[in-house]
């Protein structure tokens, strides 16, 4: 359950928090973002790293999809108040309206609107329960698009969390159906 939280935890804040962030920060003008990303995972106790990969879609103002397509698959969908988490042949469904963990993320990606434009980077506010993994987590800007390049979470048992994002696009079209709860 601790590693369903925190995947929960990461996916729901590092996407709602940089995608919100950067349709700030980058001003109104931004209706869709797609990326790919790059994750590395630094686990300190076996001095070992996992990579993974995947794509990001965010859609205005309350649609987003992370995607792992490698080295395993693994789905995470936000539509307004929904939340659907598949893996395999399971999927999860949860209303965020309902879930205290959610809320507070919420709480977060609120707090991530106001980034100023001009930073290179920033330190995310972290809710109480995100204290319980997080020691801190870091947002990093391009200095050019203003938008979220990069996002390291430091977590309590010194495992680090290194997210890079590659070959963004803003403002194209994307299918509905990618952001589908059932």
């Amino acid at each position: 359950m601790r590693i369903f939280v925190r995947i929960l935890v990461f996916v729901a804040l590092f996407v709602c928090g940089s995608a919100m962030a950067q349709v700030k920060t980058a001003g109104n003008g931004i209706k869709t973002l797609q990326a790919d990303f790059k994750q590395t995972k630094t686990m300190k106790m076996l001095g070992d790293k996992m990579v993974s990969q995947g794509k990001m879609y965010y859609s205005a103002t309350d649609k987003l999809r992370w995607e792992y397509t490698s080295p395993y698959t693994y789905t995470f969908v936000m539509n307004g108040q929904k939340v659907m988490l598949k893996k395999g042949g399971r999927k999860d469904v949860v209303d965020t309206s309902k879930n205290k963990m959610f809320r507070e993320i919420g709480k977060v990606m609120m707090s991530s609107l106001v980034v100023s434009s001009t930073q290179r980077q920033m330190d995310l506010p972290l809710t109480k329960q995100m204290k319980s993994l997080y020691k801190r987590i870091v947002i990093y800007f391009n200095q050019k698009t203003h938008l979220v390049e990069r996002v390291v979470m430091y977590e309590k048992n010194g495992d680090q969390t290194d997210i890079e994002l590659n070959n963004v696009t803003t403002n194209k079209n994307i299918a509905a159906g990618l952001f589908a709860v059932q």
